[in-house]
């Protein structure tokens, strides 16, 4: 703050004191609704403490990673490690201007080069990206890299991608958006693929089948090689959507079970920080026959020297204005570099562990989905017991827990759907667990009055859905 504007300030808090109407200068008052406009504004003189106090209570009032478990299945909400964090927020990185000399900047271009190399041989494929500023968009360029190597084969007929109707919202929206028609199959009595169904929506024009494994009911589809030789056989693509990565790092690969491209959600998988509006980082990986189809360029190595290479022959052109979310993708490699091989194998162990304890011990009491072997979530449904998913949501909001994702996937009425990942302590699944059994017990009656030992109870979801105020 200069002389001037610690003038400016006290002059104003003066007339703040002072009661007299205080009017922004270049402000339209007709801007805003009558009852929205204050007539005056007087600052009360309080103490530097009390303010603290204040505002911190505020923010202790938002619920988040940090203060307990935030089981939202699908999603992968973990703790983000604070060593992260710190690397992240040091100068020499977050003050590097992208449009720097590469001379300049070869320590960070080797962190993108060994995260580049990490997440090859996590996926088994041959070339990385790490453009692409969320896993949609991660989505939306791999659909855009099928498009083209279709195109450059001479497949331009090829324009129906074929998705589970388990599958992420994402998949479909990213398949419009590329351009292709989407053709849905449904899932079998176990949740895994419906080959019959599968076969008969195979054909001349598909293009591509997208899933993710395990799948959205937390199950490993046993079939996946079977299906990578349909899909080959046809002429198609199998592409991985890697939302549900954490079940699998250091057990198995994309690569392994026969896909050709595969998207990360580094803020799912490796801990960087998940929702908020962004950017996130969203990289994918290819296989040999479209390593010259990723968006130009990415990161090379020859001899000690880092570089960009630009030396990609039939590049979909930039996904993002540079190259990817670099402090993000420095959260990612720092995780991976804190746990090396075997800690991200053990977390993996973990989380399919943690999932299936809650299973256990909700078993006999919800509704179980899809049998009882999960891998990183589980999906159980309240409708046997007469009880809304949206009222067990609401129950522990009340008690101090996030609730799990509700009603997705959308195959499973009143689903509820629990992610615990693998840094969850065992008192916290118990206590959740017992949340979720009390809730349970509860009269619809009392359930339905929650939350009321929050600041803001129950919205009227009709009223909400119906009587939208959108603008002013």
């Amino acid at each position: 703050m200069t002389y001037h504007q610690a003038n400016y300030d006290e002059k104003l808090l003066n007339e703040y004191r002072s009661g007299n109407d205080f009017k922004f200068q270049n402000f339209d008052e007709k801007s805003l609704p009558e009852n929205l406009l204050r007539k005056n504004l007087r600052l009360p003189s309080i103490a530097e403490y009390d303010v603290i106090r204040h505002y911190t209570r505020l923010s202790q009032m938002n619920y988040c990673v940090d203060l307990g478990i935030y089981p939202l299945g699908s999603c992968t909400m973990k703790f983000n490690p604070k060593f992260a964090d710190k690397i992240a927020s040091l100068t020499e990185f977050n003050s590097i201007h992208p449009n720097q000399n590469e001379k300049t900047i070869q320590g960070t271009l080797q962190i993108m080069y060994e995260l580049q190399e990490n997440l090859k041989e996590i996926s088994g494929m041959e070339r990385v990206s790490l453009q692409p500023l969320a896993g949609a968009q991660g989505e939306y360029t791999a659909l855009l890299i099928i498009r083209k190597y279709l195109e450059n084969s001479g497949m331009h007929d090829r324009d129906e991608i074929i998705i589970p109707d388990s599958a992420h919202g994402t998949n479909p929206a990213s398949a419009t958006m590329a351009g292709f028609s989407v053709i849905e199959i449904p899932s079998d009595s176990n949740g895994g693929i419906d080959i019959d169904a599968l076969k008969a929506a195979i054909g001349p024009k598909t293009a591509a089948f997208m899933i993710t494994n395990p799948n959205t009911l937390g199950v490993f589809e046993p079939k996946i090689k079977e299906i990578a030789s349909l899909i080959h056989s046809s002429g198609a693509l199998l592409y991985y959507d890697g939302a549900n990565f954490n079940a699998i790092v250091g057990v198995t690969n994309p690569g392994k079970m026969g896909f050709d491209l595969v998207h990360f959600n580094l803020h799912k998988t490796f801990a960087t920080p998940h929702g908020g509006g962004g950017p996130g980082a969203g990289p994918i990986a290819v296989s040999k026959k479209l390593m010259d189809f990723i968006p130009s360029p990415f990161v090379d190595r020859k001899g000690e020297t880092y570089f960009f290479n630009y030396n990609v022959s039939n590049s979909i052109g930039k996904i993002s204005s540079f190259n990817g979310s670099f402090i993000n993708l420095l959260r990612a490699w720092a995780y991976m570099r804190y746990h090396g091989k075997d800690g991200m194998y053990r977390n993996t162990l973990r989380a399919v562990m943690n999932a299936n304890y809650i299973s256990a011990k909700l078993k006999g009491e919800y509704e179980s989905v899809s049998g009882d072997l999960k891998k990183h979530e589980v999906v159980v449904s309240s409708e046997n017991r007469g009880k809304r998913a949206l009222d067990i949501a609401k129950y522990l909001i009340n008690n101090g827990v996030h609730s799990p994702t509700i009603y997705f996937p959308l195959i499973v009425h009143e689903a509820l759907m629990i992610e615990p990942t693998e840094d969850v302590s065992v008192d916290d699944l118990d206590r959740y667990c017992q949340l979720m059994i009390y809730a349970l017990h509860s009269e619809n009656s009392y359930l339905e009055s929650l939350p009321n030992a929050l600041p803001i109870t129950r919205a009227n979801e009709v009223k909400a859905a119906k009587d939208m105020i959108l603008r002013w």
